[in-house]
């Protein structure tokens, strides 16, 4: 019977690359790896719905979900829609929601914060400027004129 040899050198373990970098910076890495694939897939989605997006129906709740954080929020776009096509101006949205305690500059930025929201999600805003007055666009009368007929 032959013996089997044993190696002259035994291989050494590698060192994992939490051991050369350091674990937390390693978890640091992954995390950023993560968070960029997560990125690319949001941006996959978008792109998808804004192809899509003749074919969907959107309903306000959608709109107040994505756009609105608080009950302000849906306040102001309740007054908006009451308003119509006209609009309502800061200090009369203000005179409505004094139980808020909001000022007409926190109103407007208010307001550019959903834009911003609905923006991101679905490509359009969710109120605009009309003078010195701001107003519902078509996309949100549409959302809402559609759950008032039903």
């Amino acid at each position: 019977m032959e013996d089997i040899e044993k190696p002259v050198q035994t291989q050494k373990k590698k060192r994992t690359q939490s051991d050369k970098i350091g674990r937390l910076k390693y978890n640091q890495q992954l995390l950023k790896q993560t968070l960029a694939e997560v990125g690319e897939v949001k941006l996959m989605l978008r792109t998808i719905f804004a192809g899509l997006k003749g074919s969907f129906n959107f309903e306000h709740s959608l709109i107040e979900h994505v756009a609105c954080i608080d009950e302000v929020d849906r306040e102001i776009l309740r007054f908006l829609y009451e308003a119509g096509s006209p609009g309502l101006l800061p200090k009369d949205l203000q005179a409505r929601l004094e139980q808020f305690k909001v000022t007409r500059h926190q109103i407007s930025r208010r307001i550019i914060r959903m834009n911003k929201h609905l923006k991101k999600e679905f490509g359009e805003n969710i109120a605009e400027k009309r003078g010195w007055h701001w107003a519902l666009t078509s996309f949100v009368k549409e959302a809402w004129g559609k759950t008032e007929e039903e």
